[in-house]
């Protein structure tokens, strides 16, 4: 089964959405597809979906998967790997309102330079990274604790720059 995970980010992320939904339609994606669709509001046709769930639900589903299709929050991202799954990262850009800003880029491109995720950033991306995941084997972490730190110092650096 692939999980696909939106997050709890009060704005919609349906790019990603439609993108898996049409290559299940087009056979690209031939497993069961669950999607966690969050504040979106593209309806997949062709998966099984639900909006939210509680977090031991959610924990279930993760580690049940075959294969994590997900945006670039941390927290699900963290989880994913600590889980061992392989993980595809997709990043909420602020040009399509996704988010307020893009820190989920430098998130996905770091932890892609790392090796730990498959990134992509153009939906276009998706295919591709879907024939690679099932031979792609991500870097373990020495210690996510280091991953942490290097998101706590630039989410810092985000919020200096702000003031």
């Amino acid at each position: 089964m692939i999980f696909v995970i939106t997050g709890t980010h009060s704005q919609q992320f349906n790019r990603l959405l439609k993108e898996v939904d049409n290559l299940i339609d087009s056979k690209i994606i031939n497993e069961n597809v669950i999607m966690q669709i969050g504040y979106s509001d593209y309806l997949p046709k062709n998966a099984e979906w639900f909006k939210f769930v509680d977090y031991k639900k959610m924990l279930n589903l993760m580690e049940k998967s075959s294969l994590i299709i997900t945006h670039g929050g941390i927290g699900s991202v963290l989880i994913s790997l600590k889980l061992n799954k392989k993980t595809i990262v997709v990043p909420r850009l602020k040009k399509f309102l996704e988010h307020t800003n893009d820190h989920q880029l430098e998130i996905v491109k770091e932890l892609g330079k790392q090796g730990k995720i498959l990134p992509v950033y153009n939906m276009n991306e998706l295919r591709t990274a879907l024939m690679k995941i099932y031979s792609f084997k991500p870097k373990k972490s020495e210690k996510s604790g280091k991953i942490l730190q290097m998101i706590s110092l630039y989410l810092n650096r985000l919020e200096s720059e702000s003031l």
